[in-house]
């Protein structure tokens, strides 16, 4: 906590301009914390500095006067009790790197992105950990689209640490009357949910695109959700938090909604676009494009059956038509409805 003389609450940097970090700083504003976000382009610093909003990223949502923007990491994260990660996946090992010096003693860092770094299949957390492995580690993951949480809408997520004092600090932060905060200490099965149901909203949203009825998406969401949860039994996370929060309702938000930005990118692909085009034209990242490689890899590395996932992959990488893969999985051997066991 901040000297009680100086200012009574937390002092906060949010790391990652994009919809969601500024949805986050500003909950923090909003709640009557210090916080700064931190972003780079000077141009988009100054909008909303000025402006009092993010015209690329949430345009026409107001934003709390007290959130102040800036390009300066250093000054961004000086003396700060909280720092939240919410750069994209390819960025957070450097923007990590670049912490190390920077933060007090005891600073709590909580990472809020849901992709996976190529070697090695580490998730932001651990990437966060090698880089700065003193720091109080928490991870944040729900259905929390951005701008729905940024004009108010109820919704709730979940803050997994280890470390109590983490999850304390971040729901007494966080919560507020649109915005429920619930405590975990599996940090690893909730930030591999948030990871895995991002290709999965690839999925539906081609299917979206092909007019799929409600029994074919309702079949495609639990489908999805029994192979998220043989990986995670396979990886050693504990099935029953894809149960909750950060695993069905996280899965539900993102394959259903048009503001996931991996729905958006699969509705596009069901329309027969190119996919290096659906993602020039989205301009923010879709981490599922990137995480599909990596989980296919993985997946037959631990033989681990995930039919959709193969997929999805044969239809991006491998240029197979939906209608021969949507056969091929039809047409598959049945098996089990849930076929993963409780340890």
């Amino acid at each position: 906590m901040s000297d009680s003389n100086s200012f009574a609450g937390y002092r906060v940097a949010v790391l990652g301009g994009g919809s969601f970090g500024t949805a986050i700083a500003n909950i923090v504003a909003d709640n009557g914390h210090a916080v700064s976000l931190w972003l780079r382009s000077e141009e988009r610093a100054l909008e909303i500095n000025q402006t009092h909003e993010n015209p690329v990223y949430l345009p026409g949502v107001p934003l709390n006067p007290n959130l102040k923007a800036t390009t300066d990491l250093s000054q961004a994260v000086a003396g700060v009790d909280i720092v939240f990660v919410a750069v994209p996946s390819k960025s957070s090992r450097e923007v990590s790197r670049t912490l190390a010096g920077l933060l007090t003693e005891n600073c709590i860092l909580v990472s809020t992105t849901k992709g996976i770094e190529a070697d090695g299949f580490k998730l932001m957390s651990e990437v966060i950990h090698e880089e700065l492995p003193r720091a109080r580690l928490g991870v944040m993951s729900g259905p929390n689209l951005a701008k729905e949480l940024a004009e108010r809408e109820i919704t709730a997520t979940v803050i997994a640490s280890s470390d109590s004092g983490v999850t304390e600090a971040i729901q007494t932060l966080l919560q507020c009357s649109y915005f429920r905060v619930y405590a975990s200490s599996d940090t690893y099965g909730l930030e591999l949910g948030g990871a895995l149901k991002n290709v999965y909203a690839i999925c539906a949203g081609m299917a979206a695109a092909l007019g799929a009825g409600s029994n074919t998406i309702s079949m495609l969401i639990t489908r999805s959700l029994a192979e998220m949860c043989r990986f995670a039994v396979k990886k050693g996370a504990d099935p029953m938090t894809f149960m909750g929060l950060a695993g069905m309702g996280d899965l539900f938000a993102t394959c259903t909604s048009p503001l996931s930005r991996n729905y958006r990118v699969g509705f596009a692909l069901g329309q027969g676009r190119d996919l290096n085009d659906v993602v020039a034209e989205l301009g923010q990242v879709a981490e599922g494009v990137n995480t599909l490689r990596i989980l296919k890899e993985q997946a037959e590395q631990l033989d681990v059956y995930m039919p959709l996932v193969n997929g999805l992959y044969d239809i991006i990488y491998n240029r197979k038509s939906l209608d021969d893969v949507v056969a091929g999985m039809m047409g598959a051997e049945q098996s089990r409805d849930v076929d993963f066991s409780l340890r």
